[in-house]
């Protein structure tokens, strides 16, 4: 469809024809169809890819359309919003085959005629600009535009993205009028939706590096975080060297208590500035020696870039106690204290980034119990119990990497009518002797190493993906439960990962609930109320599992949005003989029913026991009375037998 500003008669200029297949006319014109969507083809396939910049992609659109067209200069016009302002931001000239050349930076008033125009059409097509009645009442300014590079046809497509209108591509002939084909329309529209497929590229790249940044870093002093410093580690660590020198941790715990005998109205405000000021300090001191991050609230790490001696790394870590004190007291807070722990990469059975920056805590530790300011080295012959720990963590990685890792479920019935509701994903290893190992043997390791966070990913993946096929009974579909550790839930893109899982598999939010302990909800409870409160507005389910083991329970049905608590093993366990238990039962069931909490019981092995619970109000429960945690296929097979 032929959209634009009116074009002269043919009689009014010849048009340049540069092969005889545009001098034949309307029977090439398929012919002319071909070589633009061939162009067009080729352009796909040098620009969407990850490694094509947003700059090297405005090359190429410019070059192909410049070739395509046969004009001599393409441009693309950023559209400034708030100025109301055309920019300048690509310029390519087809004969000199020059980008971006002195002086291209110009710019032109949106509020125009042409602007008006620009914002309602596919293309503007003019084949004399100085007969077009549209240009010339446009601005003084284009129409200087249009005399300095000898402009004498245009061909502009705007460049839009969810029909919001970017900006324009300038489609530029020289020397004589020429009269745009239907074709070159066509493919001039195209190019723009090309420059707008670049941006909205260039734009979803830029928030995915800015989310990863904000994964890598700590938001408050703006170092890197611990996951960032295991990577940086974890290159480190790949040329290890056998003599005395090796790559060297160093880890700073600090201790900022409120003065005695001083009164503060924020105490953790304060905390927080002092962390903050040290934070400084140490960067700006150490400056591009060493990679600084925060591991923890009140905890620095850092990594030398280059291997040390033990001599050497003693210095600097009586170096980073200086600074910290120097710190501390310029802001007034003289109470404030350092342990420093460091560890080398020769200590280690295995590179393992995880386990050189634990050793460095380790040691802090040590340090701490002997008094502040301190400073002690990981020893290793104190530490052969680790070894196991680092063969188990290393054996688990492995067997993610490998797919060893499984998801079970374990159905949860209605104790009326013993059909089940819902089912609990529960993580599964089958070790390198072909065992299947429980999530107990191994879990502490996984939340400690971090590696829980990417398995924990995964997990919730496979049961949104199992949960999706199983049918509805009494027309309503089972829900998937699935458990949260403390290291994922402090993890700034778990609503992202939920959000992602739910939208790959076509699972209904409202078939998701996702369990956590108290431990996972204990560090930071305004952090933890506003990440729930993003989970709920998605429509997932949030439970308190294990809920009677801590002991702040009763606090978090209050403050924090949970729609179901699981009530642990240990009060179902003595049923219905305790007294204690069951009053404890009882208890819980009426105020959840106040609450409007639904209550699941846990650990349920008799009849005896799931009669107690039904006989208390209680309407869910798992255990092996009912069915074990069984693989998914296990499970597929019991709902098709309608069991």
């Amino acid at each position: 469809m032929r959209t634009g500003v009116s074009s002269p008669d043919a009689g009014d200029g010849a048009r340049p024809m540069s092969s005889n297949a545009r001098a034949n006319g309307q029977p090439d014109r398929g012919l002319w169809a071909r070589r633009h969507n061939q162009a067009l083809v080729a352009l796909a396939r040098h620009v969407w890819h990850e490694h094509c910049t947003l700059d090297k992609a405005f090359r190429l659109i410019c070059e192909t359309a410049a070739q395509t067209l046969e004009v001599e200069r393409v441009n693309i016009w950023r559209l400034d919003i708030e100025q109301r302002r055309l920019l300048c931001v690509h310029a390519y000239s087809h004969g000199t085959h020059e980008h971006n050349p002195s002086g291209f930076e110009e710019s032109l008033d949106f509020d125009s005629a042409y602007g008006v125009l620009l914002d309602e059409v596919r293309v503007i097509d003019a084949a004399d600009v100085a007969r077009d009645a549209t240009l010339s009442a446009s601005q003084a300014a284009l129409g200087d535009y249009l005399r300095r590079h000898r402009i004498r046809s245009l061909l502009d497509a705007p460049i839009r993205s969810e029909g919001d209108l970017l900006g324009v591509v300038c489609h530029e002939h020289v020397n004589g009028p020429r009269t745009w084909s239907p074709e070159d329309e066509a493919f001039a529209g195209s190019i723009g939706d090309y420059v707008a497929m670049a941006y909205e590229i260039s734009r979803r790249r830029e928030a995915e590096n800015r989310l990863r940044y904000l994964e890598l870093h700590d938001p408050e002093t703006d170092l890197p975080n611990r996951d960032h410093l295991l990577e940086v580690a974890h290159n480190a660590l790949r040329p290890m060297h056998g003599d005395d020198s090796g790559l060297a941790a160093i880890h700073l715990q600090v201790d900022a208590p409120p003065p005695p005998g001083t009164r503060r109205d924020d105490p953790a405000a304060d905390e927080l500035g002092v962390l903050v000021a040290i934070a400084e300090q140490l960067r700006g001191e150490l400056g591009e020696t060493v990679t600084l991050a925060r591991v923890r609230d009140d905890a620095f790490a850092l990594l030398p870039h280059r291997h040390l001696h033990e001599t050497e790394a003693l210095s600097l870590a009586e170096r980073c106690i200086e600074l910290v004190q120097a710190s501390v007291a310029a802001n007034g807070m003289g109470h404030a204290g350092v342990s420093v722990g460091i560890a080398f990469s020769r200590d280690l059975a295995a590179p393992s980034a995880d386990a050189l920056l634990r050793n460095a805590e380790l040691a802090s530790q040590r340090a701490r119990r002997h008094g502040r300011n301190r400073c002690e080295v990981f020893d290793a012959e104190h530490h052969r119990g680790l070894l196991s720990r680092m063969r188990t963590e290393q054996a688990l990685r492995d067997a993610f990497a490998e797919q060893r890792l499984l998801v079970y479920f374990q159905p949860e019935v209605d104790l009326n009518g013993q059909r089940w509701r819902a089912a609990e994903a529960l993580l599964r290893w089958r070790d390198e002797d072909g065992l299947v190992r429980a999530a107990a043997d191994f879990i502490e390791i996984a939340e400690a190493s971090g590696l829980i966070v990417p398995v924990g990913r995964w997990v919730l993946n496979e049961a949104c993906r199992a949960a999706r096929t199983w049918p509805a009974r009494d027309g309503v579909a089972p829900v998937v439960r699935v458990n949260v550790s403390g290291r994922q839930f402090e993890q700034a893109g778990l609503v992202a990962d939920v959000a992602s899982a739910l939208a790959e598999h076509g699972l209904p939010p409202e078939r998701l609930c996702l369990e956590l302990t108290e431990t996972a909800l204990l560090r930071d409870q305004a952090s933890a109320a506003e990440t729930l409160s993003r989970l709920r507005t998605l429509g997932v389910g949030v439970a308190l599992d294990d809920f009677g083991t801590g002991y702040s329970s009763l606090a978090y049905l209050k403050h924090l949005p949970i729609d179901a608590i699981k009530l642990d093993q240990s009060f179902v366990a003595g049923l219905p003989a305790d007294q204690y238990d069951l009053a404890i039962v009882q208890a819980v069931v009426g105020l959840a029913k106040q609450m409007r909490i639904d209550v699941v019981a846990e650990g349920v092995e008799t009849q005896a026991q799931a009669d107690c619970l039904r006989g208390c109000g209680i309407a869910r429960a798992q255990g092996f009375l009912f069915a074990p945690a069984m693989p998914a296929e296990t499970l597929q097979l019991r709902l098709a037998e309608g069991r």
